[in-house]
């Protein structure tokens, strides 16, 4: 599965437990973090653990997506969908 996919997955969960107005749209340019998100803190950190159990079942190992490493990038890779497939992408390929 890609993992864009995987994250849009995520995001219908997700979306099922939010109000109207504050679902998020699956596209790349959606953000998922500061004042133009839709997401509240609680939500993302939501968000997120729905993503690493995905990726878990999917690849049959715990990939960490919060975690210092995230959190110490000058680019966070929780600004966007897109940010966030990327750095995916980069956790998994640096498991292989």
């Amino acid at each position: 599965m890609k993992i864009e996919q995987l994250i849009y997955d995520s995001i219908d969960e997700l979306n099922e437990t939010l109000e109207i107005d504050n679902r998020i749209e699956k596209n790349l340019g959606t953000l998922l973090f500061g004042s133009e998100s839709n997401l509240d803190s609680i939500d993302l950190v939501g968000l997120i653990t729905i993503i690493e159990e995905r990726v878990e079942e999917e690849f049959n190992e715990y990939i960490p997506i919060a975690d210092e490493r995230a959190l110490s990038l000058t680019n966070s890779p929780f600004n966007s969908i897109s940010t966030l497939v990327n750095y995916i992408e980069t956790l998994i390929n640096e498991k292989r």
